[in-house]
């Protein structure tokens, strides 16, 4: 049996493998700022304003960060635990482990906060 991977398949592959290096030791250098965690664990597959790739989202679900249903509702304590459980389908992996309970708390204040959506 043959299977054959479309190109934004590919590309949201070669994104996802892009992401793993956050998977692995302590790519933050102990940073609790939030704009560089999301710049460092999350903007591979949310893109860097929070807008991901439309592979990404059309692909693997991927969630626009950025989206007015999301934004009316996001708090810190969502974004925490979504950052604690990762994703339903397993693709975003929970960040226990990877990122310390400072950097958990400090990302979710981020995503959650007007600033987020306030980048350059």
């Amino acid at each position: 049996m043959t299977v054959r991977i479309g190109s934004a398949a590919l590309a949201a592959l070669a994104a996802l493998a892009a992401a793993a290096p956050a998977c692995r030791g302590d790519v933050t250098g102990g940073s609790i700022e939030g704009p560089e965690l999301f710049a460092k664990l999350c903007s591979a597959c949310h893109g860097p304003d929070g807008r991901p790739p439309e592979a990404m989202a059309l692909r693997l679900g991927v969630r626009d960060l950025t989206a007015p249903e999301l934004r009316a509702r996001i708090t810190p304590a969502l974004v925490e635990q979504q950052l604690r459980r990762g994703s339903e389908n397993k693709l975003m992996p929970s960040f226990v482990g990877i990122a310390s309970e400072a950097q958990i708390k400090a990302l979710a204040e981020y995503v959650a906060s007007p600033a987020f959506l306030r980048k350059p």
